[in-house]
């Protein structure tokens, strides 16, 4: 089976690569739910496109360049002062979205572990009902046993 990329030009692949990558939806039910919940918020929605974009090649590869350009073009002087604000400011802003991101896997994590234990109660309240129904039955067994040893005795 023959697919798009099968015939793309190995340059044009190698830049889908540096493309950053959109994680496919969850399948989990309760993380489906978070995910709807979120991509509601239109600061979410944003949040998660930048720390998608600044955690792939692509920022590296801009930053290289830019950098490069910068210092190439001789914007400023060797101290490069407004370089260095600028990207101190990228990085107060980008550890922001790096702790947003946290707190929203920090979330999952709880939604994940809520439902587990939800599943566990609920194995453990069938549990108890299986034993409670093996319980049953054991005494209905010896009750068996006893009626059958008991008319044997009669019979003989």
């Amino acid at each position: 089976m023959t697919t798009v990329t099968d015939h793309q030009s190995p340059p044009r692949r190698r830049l889908a690569r540096l493309r950053p990558v959109k994680l496919p939806p969850p399948v989990n039910p309760a993380l489906m739910k978070q995910a709807e919940a979120r991509a509601d918020a239109f600061g979410n929605r944003i949040a998660d496109t930048i720390t998608r974009f600044a955690g792939s090649m692509q920022f590296v590869y801009l930053h290289v360049l830019w950098f490069g350009f910068w210092i190439g073009l001789g914007v400023e002087s060797y101290p490069y002062g407004l370089l260095t604000m600028i990207v101190s400011l990228e990085a107060i802003f980008l550890s922001t979205f790096v702790m947003i991101s946290q707190n929203r896997a920090d979330e999952k994590q709880q939604l994940l572990a809520d439902q587990e234990w939800k599943t566990v109660q609920e194995e453990d309240r069938q549990n108890e009902e299986l034993l409670a129904l093996s319980r049953q039955i054991l005494g209905l067994t010896k009750e068996l046993h006893t009626l059958a040893a008991d008319r044997r005795d009669r019979e003989s």
